[in-house]
């Protein structure tokens, strides 16, 4: 399709972006960047080296030793993340990351380091990203900006069965507090807060299912693609 174009999906945690982002980009034959991935894997490397939330020094010096990049999984057909040459995209989805990421994604010095790649990454156009603000702050002159949204009780069970596969013991309880506290996070942070954009089409998939929400997304991009 010689038309490419960008498409920026942001939405909450658990309504299916990436899911979404990924099946449009395979078949646009566009490059899914998964900028959750990005956040979380500076998550792992502050919480590996005990590195201060509030200490600047510290933050800045840490984002200088970090160097992330993705890699295809043949096993898996997706792009896992990489962060200084270890492939850690399983330990990025644990709890652990998930109960931080948020509040390390608030961090200034953080989001310019990220925002920056990833714009590098959209130069060229032909990408679907997915994340918090790609349609707001990353990409303001995306072609296709997509707002995806679901009622809070299915996005605790979605969560829950995708956890319980590798953490049985997982509560729900403990999936609905973490969710509620990044919603907070995420909404109310000073730097590059989650919002739609005003020009965004809402995708509220409550109701539907992966096939459906797929098949409305992609007549959006064909349309925009022409």
């Amino acid at each position: 399709m010689p038309n490419k174009i960008i498409i920026a999906i942001d939405g909450y945690s658990s309504c299916g972006k990436s899911t979404l982002a990924k099946s449009l980009a395979a078949k646009l034959a566009y490059v899914f960047i998964d900028t959750g991935a990005m956040y979380r894997a500076v998550a792992l490397y502050f919480l590996r080296n005990n590195i201060d939330f509030e200490n600047e020094a510290q933050i800045l010096k840490a984002l200088g030793e970090i160097n992330l990049n993705f890699v295809y999984n043949a096993r898996s057909l997706k792009s896992d993340m990489v962060l200084n040459g270890e492939n850690v995209e399983a330990e990025i989805r644990e709890m652990r990351v998930s109960e931080k990421v948020s509040e390390v994604a608030a961090i200034g010095a953080v989001r310019d380091f990220a925002v920056a790649q990833q714009q590098a990454m959209g130069a060229f156009k032909g990408i679907v990203m997915d994340g918090r603000d790609i349609g707001t702050v990353v990409f303001p002159a995306a072609e296709l900006k997509i707002f995806v949204t679901a009622d809070p009780a299915i996005r605790v069970e979605r969560r829950f069965l995708e956890l319980q596969i590798t953490n049985p013991a997982i509560r729900k309880e403990e999936i609905e507090a973490n969710l509620q506290h990044r919603d907070l996070m995420d909404t109310t942070r000073e730097r590059s807060p989650l919002k739609q954009a005003e020009d965004a089409i809402v995708l509220d998939n409550t109701h539907m299912t992966r096939e459906e929400q797929f098949n409305l997304a992609l007549s959006w991009a064909l349309a925009k693609i022409g």
